[in-house]
Protein backbone atom coordinates (compact mmCIF):
# COMPACT_ATOMS: atom_id res chain seq x y z
CA UNK A 1 0.00 0.00 0.00
CA UNK A 2 1.42 3.47 -0.96
CA UNK A 3 1.35 5.99 1.85
CA UNK A 4 1.51 10.05 1.89
CA UNK A 5 2.69 12.71 4.23
CA UNK A 6 0.46 15.23 5.75
CA UNK A 7 1.36 18.93 4.89
CA UNK A 8 4.23 20.14 7.41
CA UNK A 9 2.44 21.78 10.61
CA UNK A 10 4.70 25.49 11.21
CA UNK A 11 4.63 29.14 11.92
CA UNK A 12 6.70 30.83 10.13
CA UNK A 13 8.68 31.67 13.50
CA UNK A 14 9.08 27.67 14.36
CA UNK A 15 12.35 27.33 16.37
CA UNK A 16 12.11 23.27 16.60
CA UNK A 17 11.25 20.45 13.69
CA UNK A 18 10.13 17.43 14.67
CA UNK A 19 10.14 14.73 11.80
CA UNK A 20 8.40 11.48 11.81
CA UNK A 21 9.10 9.03 9.19
CA UNK A 22 5.10 8.62 7.73
CA UNK A 23 2.04 8.46 9.03
CA UNK A 24 0.34 5.49 9.81
CA UNK A 25 -2.98 3.71 9.40
CA UNK A 26 -4.82 5.82 11.84
CA UNK A 27 -3.51 9.04 11.35
CA UNK A 28 -4.12 8.30 7.70
CA UNK A 29 -7.64 7.33 8.18
CA UNK A 30 -8.34 10.48 10.56
CA UNK A 31 -6.33 12.86 8.73
CA UNK A 32 -3.87 13.86 12.20
CA UNK A 33 -0.52 13.41 12.84
CA UNK A 34 -0.11 10.78 15.79
CA UNK A 35 -3.70 9.93 15.57
CA UNK A 36 -2.88 6.17 16.89
CA UNK A 37 -4.37 6.57 21.04
CA UNK A 38 -1.26 4.33 21.96
CA UNK A 39 1.08 6.62 20.50
CA UNK A 40 2.72 8.25 22.71
CA UNK A 41 3.44 11.57 20.73
CA UNK A 42 0.89 14.05 22.30
CA UNK A 43 1.25 12.15 25.77
CA UNK A 44 4.53 13.97 25.36
CA UNK A 45 3.66 17.06 24.24
CA UNK A 46 1.47 17.48 26.64
CA UNK A 47 3.70 16.95 29.38
CA UNK A 48 6.10 19.13 27.94
CA UNK A 49 4.20 22.23 26.04
CA UNK A 50 0.59 21.87 26.90
CA UNK A 51 -0.73 19.91 23.74
CA UNK A 52 -2.83 16.90 25.88
CA UNK A 53 -4.48 14.54 23.81
CA UNK A 54 -7.32 15.58 25.92
CA UNK A 55 -7.28 18.65 23.57
CA UNK A 56 -9.56 18.95 20.44
CA UNK A 57 -6.73 18.23 17.53
CA UNK A 58 -6.67 21.92 16.37
CA UNK A 59 -5.94 23.11 19.94
CA UNK A 60 -2.99 20.77 20.11
CA UNK A 61 -1.69 21.82 16.53
CA UNK A 62 -2.34 25.76 18.25
CA UNK A 63 -0.23 24.94 20.80
CA UNK A 64 2.47 23.34 18.74
CA UNK A 65 2.61 26.71 16.46
CA UNK A 66 2.58 28.85 19.54
CA UNK A 67 5.47 27.11 21.10
CA UNK A 68 7.25 27.56 17.92
CA UNK A 69 6.99 23.34 17.38
CA UNK A 70 6.68 22.37 13.57
CA UNK A 71 5.98 19.03 13.25
CA UNK A 72 6.70 16.79 9.66
CA UNK A 73 7.73 13.19 8.20
CA UNK A 74 10.70 13.31 6.17
CA UNK A 75 8.65 10.72 3.69
CA UNK A 76 6.73 12.17 1.40
CA UNK A 77 5.57 9.19 -0.05
CA UNK A 78 6.45 5.30 0.43
CA UNK A 79 5.27 1.83 -0.16
CA UNK A 80 4.47 -0.42 3.62
CA UNK A 81 2.25 -2.77 4.39
CA UNK A 82 0.74 -1.80 7.88
CA UNK A 83 1.93 0.95 9.86
CA UNK A 84 5.19 0.10 11.35
CA UNK A 85 8.21 1.76 10.18
CA UNK A 86 9.94 -1.24 9.61
CA UNK A 87 7.59 -2.13 7.30
CA UNK A 88 8.36 0.57 4.98
CA UNK A 89 9.84 -0.46 1.64
CA UNK A 90 13.07 1.60 1.56
CA UNK A 91 13.43 2.03 -1.97
CA UNK A 92 9.90 3.49 -2.62
CA UNK A 93 10.74 6.19 -0.27
CA UNK A 94 10.45 9.76 -1.69
CA UNK A 95 11.33 12.52 0.89
CA UNK A 96 9.50 15.66 1.33
CA UNK A 97 11.17 18.71 0.53
CA UNK A 98 13.00 19.35 4.11
CA UNK A 99 15.79 21.39 2.48
CA UNK A 100 12.95 24.03 0.71
CA UNK A 101 11.16 24.15 4.19
CA UNK A 102 14.03 25.07 6.45
CA UNK A 103 15.02 27.66 3.84
CA UNK A 104 11.77 29.62 4.42
CA UNK A 105 11.78 28.48 8.37
CA UNK A 106 15.44 29.92 8.77
CA UNK A 107 14.56 30.37 12.51
CA UNK A 108 14.44 26.66 13.07
CA UNK A 109 17.30 25.24 14.92
CA UNK A 110 17.22 21.50 16.13
CA UNK A 111 15.51 18.96 14.33
CA UNK A 112 14.28 16.73 16.76
CA UNK A 113 13.65 12.69 14.56
CA UNK A 114 10.77 10.78 16.32
CA UNK A 115 12.98 7.83 16.32
CA UNK A 116 15.31 6.13 14.61
CA UNK A 117 13.69 5.16 11.43
CA UNK A 118 13.21 9.15 10.67
CA UNK A 119 16.61 9.68 11.32
CA UNK A 120 18.46 7.16 8.95
CA UNK A 121 15.91 8.46 6.29
CA UNK A 122 17.02 11.92 6.53
CA UNK A 123 20.92 11.22 6.66
CA UNK A 124 19.96 9.26 3.63
CA UNK A 125 17.46 10.78 1.28
CA UNK A 126 17.64 14.49 2.96
CA UNK A 127 20.96 15.52 4.23
CA UNK A 128 23.16 16.05 1.01
CA UNK A 129 20.62 18.36 -0.17
CA UNK A 130 20.78 21.06 2.35
CA UNK A 131 22.46 24.34 2.08
CA UNK A 132 25.81 24.72 4.14
CA UNK A 133 23.65 26.88 6.80
CA UNK A 134 20.90 24.51 6.76
CA UNK A 135 23.28 21.56 7.31
CA UNK A 136 24.64 23.11 10.36
CA UNK A 137 21.53 22.86 12.43
CA UNK A 138 21.54 20.97 15.47
CA UNK A 139 19.97 17.12 15.22
CA UNK A 140 19.25 14.74 18.11
CA UNK A 141 17.85 10.79 17.47
CA UNK A 142 14.65 10.85 20.05
CA UNK A 143 13.16 7.41 21.51
CA UNK A 144 9.81 6.56 19.11
CA UNK A 145 6.49 7.61 20.54
CA UNK A 146 5.31 4.63 18.54
CA UNK A 147 4.11 1.66 20.33
CA UNK A 148 6.20 -0.43 18.35
CA UNK A 149 9.10 1.04 20.74
CA UNK A 150 6.95 -0.23 23.73
CA UNK A 151 10.12 -1.70 25.53
CA UNK A 152 10.92 1.80 26.74
CA UNK A 153 8.49 2.99 29.04
CA UNK A 154 6.87 6.67 28.55
CA UNK A 155 8.57 8.27 31.39
CA UNK A 156 11.90 7.67 29.95
CA UNK A 157 10.71 8.74 26.70
CA UNK A 158 9.30 11.81 28.17
CA UNK A 159 12.34 12.55 29.87
CA UNK A 160 14.72 12.06 26.33
CA UNK A 161 12.48 14.03 24.80
CA UNK A 162 12.52 17.23 28.16
CA UNK A 163 16.22 16.72 28.29
CA UNK A 164 16.77 17.87 24.27
CA UNK A 165 13.97 20.60 24.16
CA UNK A 166 15.63 21.87 27.51
CA UNK A 167 18.69 22.01 25.88
CA UNK A 168 17.65 23.77 22.73
CA UNK A 169 15.74 26.27 25.01
CA UNK A 170 18.56 26.92 27.53
CA UNK A 171 20.71 27.42 23.92
CA UNK A 172 17.62 29.20 22.50
CA UNK A 173 19.02 32.51 20.87
CA UNK A 174 21.93 31.05 19.92
CA UNK A 175 23.56 30.83 16.33
CA UNK A 176 24.34 27.72 15.01
CA UNK A 177 27.56 27.29 13.71
CA UNK A 178 29.54 24.50 11.57
CA UNK A 179 31.51 24.41 14.84
CA UNK A 180 28.49 23.42 17.12
CA UNK A 181 26.67 20.76 14.85
CA UNK A 182 25.82 18.27 16.85
CA UNK A 183 23.96 15.27 16.29
CA UNK A 184 23.53 12.56 18.67
CA UNK A 185 20.77 10.02 19.87
CA UNK A 186 19.01 10.14 23.02
CA UNK A 187 17.41 7.10 25.17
Amino acid sequence: MKASSFEAIAGRDARVLVLGTLPGAVSLATGQYYAQPRNAFWGIMGELIGAAVALPYKKRVQRLVERRVALWDVCASARRSGSLDTAIQSASVLPNDIAGFLLSHADVRLICFNGVKASEFFRRLVLLELEPATGAISRVTLPSTSPAHAAMPFKKKLEAWRKALAEHEASHGSQPSAASVTTRRCG
